[in-house]
């Protein structure tokens, strides 16, 4: 058993470094509502920390009781992967809808481990067969919802032009998918009773959870970590001289000539390292020009920026009016409906179909 005291310390420090986080994300950004679901999180880890700080192998001086809440707590601590999900798309999946069977699956484990009190105690021998599968089953699907978080935070990294959101999806999120992964693994699969009743195990998770809340608590604060990505940039810089000199200066103006006038936006498939080869440019300057100049914190959200404009002009004209909607989004470097839908309503505020009628009108 590792010592009492030791572990009681972190799991103070990881409770007081989890709320600090939450209050901080929450004040700077108090309308968002990735800020919001941190905040949950951040209140459902605590009480996966207390609860560990009530199993039998903590020192007698040291546990607590929390049978009042103990079903809260479980219903918390299950609910975690789905929120850290549900995090991951607020912040890295911007102006994407969130997939609506994901939504029902949550839901359906947030009703589940409601009603698992209830279907334990049940004396239907049909319950009772099914149960573990059942309970294996919502294992699973919080395994699942973490993978999803994880897939989500690395989709697009090289269409982020926010270089400290770049730093942000691997030093931060990428440790903190990591760990959840391998907590829920563990509780669920390697651990009889979970890690309350495992005292050394329940200290490597206290012990890795304190140093990654404490570590983001640094990050937050705007100490000497957070300069890692300055330093990255300037290192950058220095290795590619060489490959700025000659290299072609632009405006907001000489890249609209080049880009939009030679409707750059419509090759299907284009990528921010493409586009930077075409325009010999180094990608790290081609990224910071889009960020500060043009305004779009990911380069997804500037194309369909400029191809919903040019949809938008064939929409309304009413020389194509016999042209569908398909033709248009195919012509602008969609290569199908659904995503060319869903940009043109989240930019304009309706369907394409509405749009066309409107103007018509």
């Amino acid at each position: 058993m590792s010592n009492p005291l030791l572990l009681f310390t972190a799991q103070i420090v990881a409770i007081m470094s989890v709320f600090l986080l939450a209050a901080g994300y929450l004040k700077s950004d108090p309308k968002s509502a990735s800020a919001r679901v941190f905040a949950v999180i951040a209140l459902f880890v605590v009480f996966y920390l207390l609860n560990g700080m009530s199993g039998d192998g903590i020192a007698p001086d040291f546990r607590i009781n929390l049978s009042a809440i103990d079903r809260l707590i479980e219903l918390g601590t299950s609910s975690v992967s789905g929120l850290f999900m549900i995090y991951c798309f607020l912040i890295f999946q911007e102006q994407q809808k969130f997939p609506a069977f994901l939504s029902l699956a949550f839901g359906l484990q947030v009703a589940l481990e409601l009603l698992f009190p209830f279907l334990r105690t049940a004396q239907n021998p049909m319950v009772e067969t099914y149960l573990p599968f059942l309970a294996g089953a919502l294992d699973v699907m919080q395994l699942l919802f973490v993978g999803f978080a994880i897939f989500w935070t690395l989709r697009g990294w090289r269409a982020d032009l926010v270089d400290d959101r770049r730093i942000l999806r691997w030093f931060i999120i990428g440790v903190q998918g990591a760990l959840i992964f391998s907590v829920v693994f563990v509780e669920n699969f390697l651990l009889e009773g979970g890690s309350a009743n495992n005292a050394s195990e329940q200290a490597v998770i206290v012990f890795a959870i304190a140093l990654l809340t404490l570590t983001m608590l640094v990050v937050a604060m705007r100490f000497d970590l957070v300069s890692l990505s300055q330093a990255i940039r300037k290192v950058t810089e220095l290795t590619e001289v060489s490959e700025l000199e000659g290299a072609p200066s632009y405006d907001v103006d000489s890249f609209n000539s080049v880009f939009k006038g030679g409707q750059m936006y419509r090759e299907a498939g284009l990528t921010i390292a493409q586009l930077a080869k075409k325009l010999n440019l180094p990608e790290y300057r081609l990224r910071a020009f889009i960020h500060r100049e043009l305004g779009f914190r990911n380069f997804n959200a500037m194309l369909h920026a400029y191809r919903v404009e040019e949809a938008s002009l064939a929409l309304a004209d009413v020389d194509q009016q016999s042209v569908p909607v398909l033709t248009i989004a195919l012509s602008v470097g969609y290569q199908s409906i659904t995503p060319f839908n869903n940009a043109f309503r989240e930019i304009m505020g309706v369907t394409p179909s509405e749009y066309r009628k409107q103007r018509m009108s």
